[in-house]
């Protein structure tokens, strides 16, 4: 801990933790990725016409309010409407990740509302000034609050919040008493709050009035709009991804930013220019022939980390599984292979999965409950040390996150605040084969499925004599080769003939029965 405060101090860096932000623009895709000696920590992507409305404001107009649900449906000008829980509806708690400061020249407190005064507040047809706190994912609507949040560079600006606090993954005691007098010293409009961003570490004053100034300049424009605009209406947009990754990502800590998009690095330029001009000498342009994520190895990373399977360095391997409910990963031995010491192989295991498990949260941006199934461990002392890596591990994640202690049954059980959906629902879709399951029936289910099938359709479709059946070629196979016998036998015992047709684009499963005579299905 002394070695590495020393080191943020004096600013040295191990030539191994060289950090590197790359940002990838295409016509169809914007990708982002953070490299820690050319090890991928952070990765984003944002698709043309699929970006993310995490973190807009909206002029909102009230649907109508769910006593049952405990919940307002408020119109957003979106498909469907937002979903407004009574509590986001409530001045919320200092988030216990922040420590509250008290400022100088803080006023009386607002009056105090409960849930219960809000279908009063908001009737159906009232107007309301809401956030998504949460995209639409699969069939629901967004989540939104009237909590409002502008983040910073190194300030989160909130223009309804009452208490202002330093981010609590900052430990330095020193640092952080520091930082609690800039902030009490800071000029906040009277009836607002700030919160001091982890990024904000070691720097001087002038960074945070620097950057309350941009913040209050943006709120401004966000009043104007609530004045002039009739709701639905959106008030201010979050930024594309570009501008994202400058802003939560381009840290003192960054070494360099290679862009390969003409017009993108100009962007990055202007913005860096209006933060740090200090900075500018980091953004580079990558004019190599080969793909600038293709030279840096990303792809292979990221191809790597997002299959079902991750191999660890120590031949333990994770197998993550995404339901609708929840995330499970489990932590397999592999090909790892222990010394005399059976528990200190298993402890040292569980250790290296641990931070594995905390890059992949962030990589695949897994959010929801999340259950890890670490190796069994006999020692309560070992246990509490994966769990204490595993907590300081996801110390640099900017999500939310609650962790419980790992459970009698070797389970560590979490939840990690889900902003949108994971990276595997952003690259890939259903599988047209399976559906999703990861498994197909064999050829012989196949069979035995078609003959039942035929039985029951000649029978309740006596006025047909002959009819003709379609299958995927490796079922077409299989009934030609292995069940030609049963086949025969069942055609004897029928009042009509059938034939069979392999169909190349059809599915394992799927097939149909015609009528030969008018090539028309039969039910």
């Amino acid at each position: 801990m002394i070695l590495e405060t020393i080191k943020r101090i004096f600013g040295i860096k191990n030539k191994t933790e060289r950090r590197s932000l790359l940002l990838s623009v295409e016509p169809l895709e914007k990708r982002v990725a953070l490299l820690e000696g050319g090890v991928v920590e952070e990765f984003s992507i944002e698709r043309e016409g699929d970006r993310s409305i995490s973190g807009n404001i909206y002029k909102a107009r009230v649907h109508n309010v769910e006593p049952s649900l405990k919940a307002l449906f408020v119109d957003i000008g979106l498909e469907k409407n937002g979903f407004l829980h009574f509590w986001d509806a409530v001045p919320a708690a200092m988030d216990e990740q922040i420590e509250a400061v008290e400022r100088a020249g803080k006023r009386g407190r607002r009056p105090q509302i409960t849930s219960n005064d809000i279908p009063k507040l908001y009737p159906p047809g009232a107007e309301v000034i809401v956030q998504v706190n949460k995209g639409p994912i699969g069939t629901k609507g967004a989540r939104v609050t009237t909590n409002l949040s502008l983040p910073g560079r190194y300030l989160v600006l909130m223009p309804f919040g009452e208490v202002s606090g330093v981010s609590r993954k900052i430990e330095d005691p020193e640092e952080r008493k520091r930082l609690r007098k800039i902030l009490q010293e800071l000029d906040v409009p009277e009836g607002m709050g700030v919160i001091l961003r982890t990024n904000g570490e070691g720097l001087q004053a002038r960074y945070f009035v620097r950057d309350l100034a941009l913040l209050l300049e943006q709120w401004r424009k966000v009043e104007e709009g609530m004045k002039t605009k009739n709701a639905p209406a959106v008030l201010l947009e979050e930024p594309d991804l570009i501008e994202r990754a400058v802003r939560d990502f381009l840290t003192e800590e960054v070494d360099e930013v290679l862009v390969d998009n003409e017009d993108a690095e100009k962007r990055v330029r202007d913005m860096v220019g209006a933060i740090s001009k200090r900075s500018l000498r980091k953004v580079k342009r990558h004019l190599a022939a080969e793909p600038l994520f293709e030279a840096a190895g990303v792809n292979r990373q990221i191809e790597s980390a997002l299959r079902r399977q991750v191999w660890l360095k120590s031949g333990a391997s994770l197998v993550i599984d995404e339901t609708e409910a929840l995330v499970s990963i489990d932590v397999n031995t592999g090909k790892s292979r222990g010394g005399k010491d059976h528990d200190d192989t298993i402890r040292r295991t569980n250790l290296e999965a641990a931070e594995e498990v905390a890059r992949q949260l962030r990589l695949r941006n897994l959010g929801g409950i999340i259950v890890i199934d670490f190796i069994d461990m006999r020692s309560r002392r070992d246990q509490i040390a994966v769990y204490e890596k595993f907590k300081e591990c996801l110390r640099r994640d900017r999500a939310r996150t609650h962790t419980l202690p790992i459970s009698p049954l070797g389970l560590l059980e979490m939840t990690r605040q889900r902003v949108q959906e994971s990276i595997r629902k952003a690259v890939y879709m259903e599988c047209p084969c399976c559906r999703g399951k990861g498994m197909v029936k064999s050829f012989e289910t196949m069979s035995v499925e078609i003959q039942r099938e035929i039985s029951r359709v000649l029978r309740t479709h006596p006025e047909v004599h002959e009819i003709k059946v379609v299958v995927h070629p490796g079922v077409l196979h299989r009934l030609r080769t292995e069940d030609d016998e049963l086949l025969v036998q069942l055609q004897r015992r029928s009042t009509g003939a059938f034939s069979f047709k392999a169909d190349p684009a059809a599915n394992v499963e799927d097939f149909k029965i015609l009528n030969a005579a008018t090539e028309q299905p039969l039910e």
